[in-house]
């Protein structure tokens, strides 16, 4: 299995040596990643206007994100989530607008990375993983 040691907006080497470097576990996370996120952009948009739903939603692809590296949407979403649990704490928050429009932005361009690398990496390898 070829592992690739760059992906466009991961930080490769970190996530990998917090998977006590296994590039091979990291690998793994990113085919989970892709999977299980894969429609993460439709149920969150469903869930806007229902804070506690979002938070979860945001919360859930920050906290995937961080785990594989995927800097820009770890961070987008952290920004995000921290808004909704302020409003969760009764604080007057007004989210700015463009703060989902970069969460969306972020993810697509983690996601797609990742999907596209993987794809890659299945085809090079003579078939599906």
């Amino acid at each position: 299995m070829i592992v690739p040691r760059a992906l466009n907006g991961f930080d490769v080497n970190a996530a990998i040596g917090r998977m006590l470097d296994q590039p091979e576990l990291w690998w793994e996370a990113v085919g989970l990643f892709v999977a299980h996120f894969a429609d993460w952009e439709r149920t969150w948009r469903e869930s806007i206007g229902d804070d506690a739903l979002e938070r979860k939603r945001v919360h859930a692809v920050r906290s995937a994100a961080a785990n594989v590296g995927a800097v820009h949407l770890a961070d987008a979403a952290g920004a995000l989530e921290e808004m909704l649990l302020k409003l969760a704490d009764g604080a007057p928050v007004d989210i700015p607008a463009n703060l989902r429009t970069v969460l969306s932005h972020a993810f697509r361009e983690a996601w797609s990375a990742a999907a596209v690398a993987r794809q890659a990496t299945d085809l090079g390898a003579g078939g599906p993983m």
